[in-house]
């Protein structure tokens, strides 16, 4: 599905009811995927740009305690951050529906993701190219858990724009595994990243 396919689908007519709400011998196959990477990547904001529902969020303000552990060198204005997860809802198809969790990025977090990874298809590791060691730790979960991950590069404005190869590279990211550049406040660009899971998920689970 292209982007003027997905602009369509989930465009203007996002408010209206889908075959599976009205007719339930037709129930929606619901599948569960998660959103990780490090602090102030963009995980929130990826979670927000697709959700049909009002998104659940545990944010919380942060305050000088957490100057010491928190980086906010590339992020300067941010002010909260996610202690829990967060949790959002998108309708790709009539029959398939994505729950999306999002994780906690600072390692005093790092507890939660056993549970909040639990049931899930796939999971989607967002990066800043700035800061990219940030993402190593949800990558090693990832590849030793066996869950089916693309990685998505969150460009923030005035970051060096680079190739999905040039990422792989440096992350020493396999070649099967999807990498895509894309922005987590654009609606489009997040839908084709979660199809890009989707696909490999189902790729891998057909071998």
């Amino acid at each position: 599905m292209n982007s003027a396919a997905l602009a369509v689908a989930f465009g203007e007519t996002d408010e209206e009811l889908k075959p599976w709400q009205t007719d339930r011998t037709r129930a929606p196959v619901a599948t569960k995927i998660v959103v990780a990477g490090g602090f102030g990547v963009g995980k929130t904001t990826l979670v927000n740009a697709v959700s049909e529902i009002p998104p659940l969020q545990t944010e919380a303000l942060m305050t000088r305690a957490g100057e010491d552990v928190d980086d906010l060198s590339a992020t300067p204005d941010k002010t909260t951050t996610t202690v829990a997860m967060d949790y959002g809802r998108i309708t790709l198809a009539d029959d398939l529906v994505l729950y999306l969790f999002g994780t906690p990025g600072q390692e005093r977090f790092w507890f939660m993701w056993d549970d909040l990874v639990r049931g899930a298809i796939g999971a989607v590791v967002l990066a800043d190219t700035r800061r990219l060691a940030d993402c190593f730790p949800a990558l090693d979960y990832f590849e030793s858990s066996g869950l089916p991950y693309v990685v998505a590069v969150n460009h923030f404005d005035g970051s060096e724009p680079f190739e999905p190869e040039d990422v792989r590279e440096a992350l020493s990211v396999p070649p099967e595994i999807p990498v895509m550049i894309m922005d987590a406040r654009r609606r489009i660009p997040v839908l084709e990243t979660l199809l890009a899971l989707v696909g490999h998920a189902l790729s891998i689970s057909s071998e």
